[in-house]
């Protein structure tokens, strides 16, 4: 497991607070715990305030009904059948654990809408790379976005890696050029940025398959994650963005940006759930080293406390 992967979040509590709040406080308070069973309109309040937490229409209705058909199932237990819930979902997602090998190029593809925070993602990953001696090379593969590349190159500056870029040029040469610079000059890290252009999705496809092409042929054992970058705020539309990636590049996992203050955290869940896509990166501030490992036991103690 690479270093900073391994940093957690200190206080994951105060970074899902308003997430906590909506997923389990609300659901909570819909409950009389005195109650010895469930009244039939406790649990429809259950999974509209679910629904309403971005779990996910088909997640909740299936916890609810769950509840429904479990015999002598108690209001007084539902926070622990939640927190036991989300903890398997979670689980069944897969490891957590970013991709890393020493000794060879690591490739991360990089994928998301524009406005999701790919270039500050890759600016924090190429950062904290940078700390622990890795030699990082940025591929920019936006090359049709005013001002992408640009925004790209100071962000690879600041963070102390190289950068290819061609403004115009076809992305999968940016990505091709790249591999090829770091097989000559040993780089330990390519991050390749990609466009986000989901208004005309036929070509923003065509263009991430021909990138993909472009790494499977020239470094097939490279490619250590395809990751997907969704702001935390977007709630159920993130789960709609990864369905779109999916079709195209075979993602691997997601890294959520601006978790703190977001109250559709849960979001986490619902990818987890529907796509069986582990979060593995968490952004939690706008500093270089607000990127954390994302670590599920932390998330949901986080969620339930008090």
């Amino acid at each position: 497991m690479f270093g900073f992967f391994k940093e957690k979040i200190a206080d994951f509590k105060q970074a899902v607070s308003n997430t906590a709040q909506s997923l389990v406080g609300n659901v909570i308070s819909n409950v009389d715990i005195t109650e010895e069973e469930y009244s039939p309109f406790a649990l429809d309040d259950i999974e509209d305030t679910l629904i309403g937490a971005d779990l996910g229409v088909g997640y909740a209705a299936e916890l609810v009904d769950n509840l429904r058909s479990k015999k002598g199932a108690k209001p007084s237990e539902l926070k622990n059948y939640l927190k036991e819930e989300f903890a398997k979902t979670l689980s069944e997602a897969g490891s957590t654990e970013l991709n890393y090998k020493d000794g060879e190029i690591n490739i991360y593809f990089i994928t998301g809408v524009n406005g999701a925070g790919k270039t500050t993602l890759i600016a924090k990953m190429a950062y904290q790379f940078r700390q622990q001696g890795k030699k990082v090379l940025v591929a920019a593969g936006d090359t049709f976005r005013a001002a992408a590349e640009e925004q790209l190159n100071i962000w690879s500056e600041r963070a102390g890696a190289d950068i290819v870029r061609r403004d115009k040029a076809d992305p999968a040469s940016v990505v091709y050029e790249a591999i090829q610079k770091a097989k000559n000059e040993n780089y330990d890290v390519i991050l390749v940025d990609t466009a986000g252009r989901l208004q005309n999705k036929f070509n923003l496809m065509e263009e991430l398959k021909k990138i993909k092409t472009v790494i499977d042929k020239q470094a097939p054992e490279a490619l250590k994650e395809s990751i997907l970058v969704i702001d935390a705020n977007t709630g159920q539309n993130g789960l709609q963005q990864a369905k779109v990636f999916a079709e195209c590049v075979n993602l691997t996992c997601v890294a959520l940006t601006k978790l703190d203050g977001s109250a559709k955290g849960a979001i986490i869940i619902a990818i987890a759930k529907e796509m069986k896509l582990p979060v593995k990166l968490v952004g939690i501030g706008e500093k270089m080293t607000d990127l954390k490992a994302f670590d599920p036991k932390d998330f949901i103690e986080a969620l339930f406390e008090g």
